[in-house]
């Protein structure tokens, strides 16, 4: 999981496959380009190795009436082979949490479809 999380630039490949369409890196800033033709652009704040943990801030593209955005990604391991992605989301206005919610969801379970199959091939 954390090699697939760390591949900054593989998005669309390695966790969310049809999520997103591309994703391409110019120095810190990261761009993701949805199906709508949408693009995000996100700022990644943190990449961490030893504590394998991502943090970023989308900072233009979202649809959503968002003024502020921070998540972070943290994976840990677990009992066995299996791992627990901790991912974290803040955003302000308030309201606009759910419409985060929603898509945070969607695509966890898109994340996770994936990852799952490319531990069977």
């Amino acid at each position: 999981m954390w090699a697939a999380l760390r591949a900054l630039d593989e998005v669309h490949l390695r966790l969310l496959p049809g999520y997103v369409l591309d994703s391409r890196m110019d120095g810190d800033i990261r761009y993701l380009t949805l199906p709508s033709g949408q693009v995000i652009r996100e700022l990644i704040v943190t990449v961490d190795d030893e504590a394998r943990r991502l943090a970023y801030s989308a900072v233009a593209g979202f649809q959503l009436p968002i003024q502020h955005h921070h998540a972070s990604f943290q994976v840990f391991e677990e009992i066995g082979d299996r791992t627990r992605l901790v991912w974290i989301t803040d955003v302000l206005p308030h309201p606009a949490a759910e419409g985060s919610r929603i898509r945070i969801v969607r695509a966890l379970e898109v994340m996770r479809e994936t990852l799952e199959q490319s531990v069977i091939r």
